[in-house]
């Protein structure tokens, strides 16, 4: 199949940067997001993305002015009808994508490919509120988008072999390397990541050591490029709590149990580096 025109569902962090990489590429995008406050957001993030690049000289101002001229964008999902792929990248809750895809499947054209950036959630139960689930894949983007080079590919149990090779090869084209994983809660990635960060938290929490002490314990000692505490204050605390409950609920082991210190945090809206405290300060 060739992929002519790309629809991101989710103009947010994830959103706007699959945009970006989908744009960098050659291919037409359209951003969407449920208001133009949201969607205004995402493409000033593309645009300070992009003149980064040129900056940094890996892209000349005329391909980063073809590649934001590749994006239109709106708030209604009748822009997605005519898309040959579908990339969603709304907030980690189950019953919001799948009736985000529901409805996705009676206004994209048949045949188009649906994906899912989730971080966690069963592909399988996704795929099954449409009536393409054969054409349905995850596809799990890592933050930031146009610098990570991971993609992991999550084939739900419905997933035909078509879809996962043709989505394999749009992941190539991207520049990315696509990993395939079957669908498990966590995938590979936030099943192995999540409970690293969660056991800091638990040692910060019991008083073992400070938060700087154990990132610097990180940092140095296993050659981590970020401390567990300040990649949690990244990635969202409330993210980080949303996948371990979801590995704590599917495969019901308490070693996925959310640190209550993390519950606490994410209750007072300390979410990390996007509402300026999480375990560090962000003026």
């Amino acid at each position: 199949m060739s992929v002519r025109k790309v629809a991101v569902i989710g103009a947010g962090t994830m959103g706007n940067g699959i945009a970006q990489v989908f744009a960098q590429a050659g291919t037409s995008v359209y951003l969407c997001d449920v208001k133009p406050e949201f969607v205004d957001r995402g493409l000033s993030a593309i645009d300070q993305s992009l003149a980064r690049l040129v900056k940094k000289e890996k892209l000349t101002e005329a391909e980063a002015r073809e590649a934001r001229g590749r994006i239109a964008s709106g708030t209604g999902l009748d822009g997605a009808a005519d898309a040959d792929f579908v990339v969603e990248a709304v907030l980690e809750d189950l019953d919001q994508k799948r009736s985000l895809f529901r409805e996705l499947d009676f206004i994209v054209r048949p045949g188009a490919i649906f994906s899912s950036n989730t971080s966690s959630i069963s592909i399988t139960k996704l795929a099954a509120a449409t009536k393409r689930a054969d054409r349905f894949i995850g596809m799990h983007f890592m933050n930031p988008v146009p610098v990570m080079e991971l993609v992991e590919i999550i084939r739900g149990l419905q997933t035909s072999d078509e879809t996962t090779r043709e989505t394999v090869e749009l992941a190539k084209k991207l520049g990315k390397t696509p990993v395939e994983v079957n669908d498990a809660p966590g995938f590979i990635s936030n099943r192995v990541l999540m409970p690293l960060l969660n056991e800091a938290m638990f040692a910060y929490m019991e008083g073992v050591a400070t938060p700087e002490a154990i990132d610097k314990v990180m940092k140095l000692g296993m050659n981590h490029p970020m401390g567990p505490l300040t990649l949690a204050d990244f990635i969202g605390l409330d993210v980080c709590l949303n996948v371990l409950e979801v590995l704590h609920r599917g495969f019901g082991d308490p070693k996925y149990r959310p640190c209550p210190l993390l519950v606490k945090m994410v209750d007072a809206g300390y979410l990390g580096r996007k509402s300026g405290k999480g375990f560090y300060e962000y003026p």
